[in-house]
């Protein structure tokens, strides 16, 4: 799971945008650190005064969430409302972070299972982001899980990142074809979590085209304009879908993930 927070435009609205181990605390004004054991340059980030709570992973943000575990990140909460609005009801999340999804979705009783390749991600969800027992969780390849499960899902989310791209595996078509075989009922979605860099960059174009020879609807939500951000692709039953609105406010920042999902849009594949 990776998380690219909207920083500032590049021009005037050319604007885009635990561990069971040791670990080490490090106080510091306004927050405290967490170095975690393990591979990779893992820290947990308190703020001792908003008491919001962030995951890095060699750098890079792999989650952000107040107090209770609900979501700072406006694609996350732009992937809840769609999962509201098919009315998923069992939901397969690939990819953990710090589950704050998963546990925005166990709030309104939804069936959730999280698989997660490092163990650490689900320790910490549990630990600092208040992910809940009732969510299920395996420590396993994403795409092996789906070759061994007979289960079948509402919704199946992919939010798992190999630095700033997809695990390999993710992007062959064997594993696109086992999620849609993994899906039932008439409104089964599928979502993916996009890195895009800016407006030049055409990955989240060419990952779409991809989707397409297995789905053939599929949408790009994403916000022209910024750079290092955040993209949402829906797959199957999404002619349907409306413009994301925040509908489990956080409690702080809610004015900001407002503006944020507004700026977001449904746009057209470029070549």
């Amino acid at each position: 799971m990776s998380y690219i927070p909207h920083g500032e435009p590049v021009e005037p609205r050319q604007a885009q945008g635990e561990d069971s181990g040791q670990s080490q605390t490090m106080k510091i004004i306004g927050s405290r650190k967490i170095r975690l054991s393990g591979p990779g340059n893992a820290v947990i980030e308190q703020n001792n005064v908003s008491g919001r709570v962030s995951y890095w992973v060699d750098g890079a943000h792999q989650s952000v969430a107040d107090t209770s575990g609900i979501s700072l990140a406006d694609y996350i909460h732009a992937i809840y409302a769609f999962l509201r609005q098919t009315r998923a009801h069992d939901v397969l999340m690939i990819g953990c972070g710090g589950g704050t999804l998963a546990t925005m979705l166990d709030r309104d009783g939804v069936n959730v299972t999280v698989v997660d390749i490092d163990a650490r991600s689900i320790e910490l969800a549990r630990r600092y982001f208040h992910l809940p027992d009732s969510v299920t969780t395996y420590v396993a390849d994403g795409a092996e899980y789906l070759r061994r499960t007979r289960m079948r899902y509402d919704a199946i989310v992919l939010d798992a990142y190999n630095g700033d791209d997809f695990p390999d595996v993710f992007k062959k078509l064997a594993y696109l074809a086992s999620v849609k075989a993994h899906l039932t009922g008439a409104n089964a979605i599928y979502l993916e979590n996009m890195l895009v860099d800016d407006d030049e960059d055409r990955a989240p174009d060419n990952r779409v085209r991809l989707l397409q020879t297995i789905w053939p609807e599929v949408r790009l939500l994403d916000c022209d304009g910024w750079v290092d951000r955040n993209a949402v692709i829906a797959a199957g039953a999404v002619r349907g879908l409306r413009k994301p609105k925040l509908l489990m406010p956080p409690s702080r920042g809610v004015k900001k993930l407002e503006r944020d999902l507004e700026s977001l849009r449904f746009r057209r594949l470029r070549n």
